[in-house]
């Protein structure tokens, strides 16, 4: 009898282009997905992403399901679980995308030394649009700055054509036990603070098809849309790329075709692969500033009492600044957040509040369904001056001027209740307008104050 092989999914839940779906199909296939809370420790996946990974697992297995196969569920360490299912299945191979967090080297490390000579694990790319390392300076070492790995990496586009999704999958003679997906208490209940994810989602691949082809048809707007919050200009693909539920190969191929029009959206495409490549580098960096008298900035103490409810504004949207706040609620509405607004929040917390980038980092790790390590800590560490590549820490953001700027009012109209019958130009700036609800706060601190408190930081470390 032909030995089935194990497929092994994590972050690449889709059966398109998808090599180790490909790799493994000329036999009887187990497909696998574990939900490993132990090996990554401190950076178990957070609630938002958990919801949408419910889904996604559901719409994963009625496409098995349709091609006569199922998904196999199990909870607990990975290498265990799938060492103890080359056992009981006799399968010799694990096909798996390559992972680059820390925790899945680690993973696949302890699951090579589990297996033995058992079986094989056999890693496959695709999971960006080239491997890490694969780009590298005349010095062949890898790139730390973006314009630069942009540049080169563009040289080895386009991608390959997508390969299609099997039209079948031979069964195993028998199956390995599975949990019930129900079970695993993804989804919150008590409360059900994402009722309203399912209104602004569809997880899954075909959701992530849907938004490729309503994207292509306005990508050639990207540049200025993407920091217009009050328009629908962005692609909204960032947490379909993430659980990998679409290739970037297959967002690549689809709009670059629309030429220069389109660039801007593609050097966001390849941010992607340039922040995976940092993290490459350097494993520590969603948890350590990159820039060594960085580390040194006084951050106020998230212990003091009054620091802590600075922190709890931000994160609730009650800073009194309406852009902030309205980016705030979007993100506990639907788990998501517009592009520029991002940087915009981002930035208030680490230059207005001085509250340390890292604790924005981890709010932003629980609450958004596109939660990645790689982008989230680099992007964290750009705003905040930290990072390999950054922007510059004396560079603050005016959180009011960038909201009439980037025309946000029925931004804020839409995400801040109490501000919906204010009009432009005052809406951006309630409170110095004398318009300000009564049920909406005070700034917690004026922009000139916070502008100078965090230049006297950063002069301690200059």
């Amino acid at each position: 009898m032909t030995k089935p092989k194990i497929i092994w999914f994590r972050r690449d839940l889709r059966l398109s282009d998808q090599a180790a779906v490909a790799a493994a199909s000329d036999s009887p296939v187990i497909p696998v997905y574990i939900l490993d809370d132990e090996t990554p420790k401190h950076r178990i996946m957070g609630g938002a992403s958990r919801w949408w990974l419910h889904r996604s697992l559901e719409e994963l297995e009625a496409c098995l399901q349709s091609l006569g196969s199922r998904l196999i569920l199990r909870q607990g360490p990975a290498a265990e679980h799938l060492a103890e299912i080359v056992k009981s299945s006799g399968a010799d191979e694990i096909h798996a995308l390559h992972h680059y967090e820390p925790w899945w080297i680690n993973a696949e490390r302890m699951l090579e030394k589990s297996l033995g000579d058992e079986a094989r694990l056999i890693l496959h790319d695709g999971n960006y649009l080239l491997p890490p390392g694969t780009v590298t300076t005349g010095a062949g070492t890898p790139y730390k700055i973006y314009t630069p790995f942009w540049k080169a990496l563009r040289q080895h586009m386009p991608p390959g054509e997508a390969a299609p999704a099997p039209e079948s999958l031979d069964a195993p003679d028998n199956w390995p036990d599975s949990d019930a997906l129900d079970d695993w208490g993804l989804l919150p209940t008590k409360p059900n603070w994402a009722a309203a994810f399912g209104d602004h989602w569809q997880p899954g691949s075909a959701g992530a098809e849907d938004n490729l082809e309503d994207f292509a048809d306005k990508a050639a707007d990207y540049d200025e849309g993407r920091n217009l919050p009050s328009e629908e200009l962005v692609s909204r693909l960032s947490p379909h790329l993430h659980f990998g539920e679409i290739s970037p190969a297959t967002v690549w191929n689809r709009l670059a075709g629309q030429g220069s029009k389109v660039e801007t959206y593609l050097k966001e495409l390849v941010w992607r692969d340039y922040a995976q490549n940092v993290i490459d580098q350097f494993p520590q960096y969603g948890g350590e500033s990159y820039r060594e008298k960085m580390r040194a900035l006084p951050w106020r103490d998230l212990g003091d009492d009054a620091v802590k409810a600075d922190f709890g504004a931000w994160c609730q949207g009650r800073t009194g600044y309406p852009i902030v706040d309205a980016g705030m609620r979007e993100l506990w509405a639907t788990g998501w957040m517009h592009n520029r607004v991002r940087m915009i929040a981002a930035s208030f917390l680490i230059k207005h509040l001085l509250i340390d980038w890292r604790e924005g980092e981890k709010w932003f790790w629980d609450t958004l369904v596109d939660a990645d390590y790689a982008s989230n800590s680099v992007n964290w560490q750009w705003v905040s001056g930290t990072g390999v590549d950054s922007n510059m820490f004396v560079r603050i953001m005016a959180p009011l001027t960038q909201s009439e700027k980037f025309d946000a009012g029925d931004y804020i109209r839409q995400w801040v209740p109490e501000l919906a019958e204010i009009d432009d130009p005052y809406i951006h700036d309630p409170e110095d307008h004398g318009c300000r609800p009564a049920d909406y706060p005070a700034k917690i601190i004026g922009h000139k104050e916070a502008r100078q408190r965090a230049l006297g930081a950063y002069a301690k470390v200059k």
